[in-house]
């Protein structure tokens, strides 16, 4: 396994590559737990070469304590993606990743400025800057991101379009704890009853989404999980919404025979958690 820390190592790195090789890639921010291996791992098994990059990225945090406080652990890291059969770890600087470079803006159809975009001005116009230039740098064939962050996944797959960049863009299942909680870098910060009340979230999503029928409204079901979440110590609501997978636009009411995402984030003390699942009607 390679370990490459400057621009002009990837870039040459890459070039070594022959042409008739697959490349997969892995975009990260370190601190990682099972469910950024489970990318690893089948990005191993779908392609010749992965690449595995990690940057804590200052762009898409609008928050300066958030950013401060971001887990860090790269000597863990290093050991996990080793063992997960990764082929090259890049893990380049703020100052040389964004040397000459000042991001990359196209027309995200207002869709990175609902739900998290709302709560989190800027963040999304910071994923995009760093992911469009890690795929310039790494040019692979195919790149993965997990579902938990869904409306990421869905900015990026629009990106991506929009630049007509020749990349497979693969969303993965969520990777979930025993208990249910979705497996973030973020976990680490929670003391072991946050933790648990925290893995009410999904629990609750489930309960009142097990017999949704046709005709019936979403903001009902929206509020009587909002109060079950909220009436859990530690537990804030900041926002529920459900929402059509691909434009990613708010459903009223369910329909027969459609596919749904519900997605939500809770504050639990001060660390905040996002969540959703797959639906269908």
């Amino acid at each position: 396994m390679q370990i490459i820390t400057s621009i002009s190592q990837i870039i040459e790195a890459r070039k070594q590559i022959a042409q008739n090789l697959k490349i997969g890639f892995v975009p990260t921010m370190g601190a990682l737990h099972q469910g950024h291996i489970s990318l690893v791992e089948r990005s191993v098994k779908e392609n010749d070469i992965t690449i595995v990059s990690i940057f804590v990225n200052p762009r898409q945090f609008n928050d300066k304590t958030d950013l401060e406080n971001y887990p860090r652990n790269i000597e863990n890291d290093i050991v996990l993606l080793e063992k997960a059969k990764c082929d090259i770890i890049f893990t380049p600087n703020n100052d040389d990743l964004y040397a000459n470079y000042q991001g990359y803006k196209t027309d995200l159809k207002g869709i990175d400025k609902i739900y998290e975009g709302e709560f989190r001005p800027g963040h999304f116009q910071g994923v995009v800057d760093v992911v469009y230039r890690l795929f310039d740098l790494v040019k692979p064939h195919k790149a993965y991101f997990g579902e938990k962050d869904f409306q990421q996944l869905a900015i990026i797959k629009l990106m991506t379009k929009n630049a007509k960049l020749p990349i497979e863009i693969i969303g993965c299942d969520i990777v979930r704890e025993k208990s249910g909680l979705a497996m973030s870098s973020r976990n680490e910060r929670l003391s072991e009853e946050e933790r648990k009340n925290a893995s009410e979230i999904y629990k609750t999503m489930l309960k009142h989404t097990a017999n949704l029928k046709a005709g019936q409204k979403t903001d009902e079901i929206a509020k009587k999980i909002k109060e079950e979440i909220d009436n859990i110590p530690f537990l804030k609501t900041e926002y529920i919404v459900f929402c059509e997978p691909e434009t990613l636009k708010p459903i009223n009411k369910f329909s027969a025979n459609t596919d749904i995402r519900l997605c939500l984030a809770v504050w639990c003390k001060k660390i905040r958690l996002i969540d959703n699942i797959s639906l269908h009607i």
